[in-house]
């Protein structure tokens, strides 16, 4: 043990630091006084004594009579020290660690110019990123990558662990950065599906936010959704803003809800789930909805850094002993004495 022979193992705030594994045998500490004054009391009428000067011009006792308190004081000490050792003081450090199997995801964010109405506050695209960052403040441990899509997709950001770089590309996130009009959703889908289609998470999802049909891009969302499936990753599908109507003639001539039946589509054949999000709640809800049912598994590992200070004691302990056996047959003992 580096430097035991140190006083600082005995200042109060090193002591007080202790997690003791034998806490009673502290205890016995006050008896030691009261055993060596037992001792005194029963034997003190058979005890044979050496004279002791004393100079009373001086008024000063010899030195001998203090060197003699020397011999008694270290066993006392040393006694005292061997119970410090035996009570175990240790410094235990306590960790939790989070550990998880680990989910895939893959955030899908339509950035076309419709994404800018203003019927999310203050516009959906903005509603979306800020919701986002909110979900990926909530994960532990998933790898999350992101997916830009208008006219075409583009992987903006690999699947990572690294939270702050995902914050830093949702910040960058803005209408302009795809220059190709449009909303490439079935671009999107296969972009995903190349990214995940050889990770290794316990699972894989892809949630796809966007507010209107497939109007671009070489591959359908319906195609783009049965590879995802064959994959195993689940889509889930989220329409942001107000619900749109457009006039489609049929036997009754009524209108019908038509931009959100591709979302709807795409969700059931990814085996996952469609939602509407008409405002900032709604959008705000939804994520949560997904965050519950993609709830990773996590588990607590509790870690203990345990270091034992017990030898340090009983080094001084012996040590002092030791000097007490050392002073025994000198002149700092009564020598009458065995």
């Amino acid at each position: 043990m580096d430097n035991w022979f140190s006083l600082k193992w005995f200042a109060y705030e090193t002591i007080r630091s202790y997690d003791w594994v034998y806490p009673y045998l502290l205890y016995l500490l006050p008896f030691v006084p009261i055993l060596f004054w037992l001792r005194d009391v029963f034997h003190r009428k058979h005890k044979q004594r050496l004279v002791i000067t004393y100079n009373p011009i001086s008024g000063t006792t010899n030195w001998l009579t203090l060197l003699r308190f020397v011999q008694p004081v270290c066993v006392g000490l040393g006694v005292c020290l061997v119970i410090v050792a035996l009570a175990r003081p240790q410094i235990v450090s306590e960790r939790t660690d989070q550990y998880s199997e680990g989910i895939d995801i893959m955030l899908l964010l339509d950035i076309s110019d419709s994404m800018m109405e203003k019927d999310l506050v203050p516009n959906r695209l903005t509603a979306a990123k800020k919701v986002a960052r909110e979900f990926i403040r909530g994960r532990l441990q998933d790898r999350i990558g992101l997916i830009v899509f208008a006219g075409e997709a583009v992987s903006l950001c690999p699947l990572t662990t690294d939270y702050e770089l995902l914050y830093g590309f949702l910040d960058e996130i803005n209408s302009k950065m795809i220059p190709t009009a449009g909303t490439a959703i079935g671009s999107a889908l296969a972009v995903a599906v190349n990214r995940m289609r050889e990770t290794k998470g316990e699972s894989k999802v892809a949630i796809l936010i966007s507010d209107g049909d497939n109007t671009s891009g070489n591959l359908g969302p319906t195609t783009a959704a049965q590879l995802a499936n064959a994959f195993g990753m689940k889509v889930y599908t989220i329409s942001v803003g107000r619900p749109k109507q457009r006039a489609r003639a049929d036997s009754t001539g009524s209108s019908a809800l038509i931009d959100e039946v591709e979302l709807q589509n795409i969700a059931g054949l990814g085996n996952g789930k469609y939602f509407r999000a008409t405002d900032n709640s709604a959008l705000e809800t939804v994520f949560k909805q997904i965050d519950q049912l993609e709830k990773v598994k996590s588990r607590d590992v509790l870690s203990r850094d345990v270091k034992d200070f017990y030898r340090i004691y009983l080094y001084w302990g012996v040590l002092f002993l030791l000097a007490a056996i050392g002073t025994k047959s000198t002149f700092m003992a009564n020598i009458l004495e065995d």
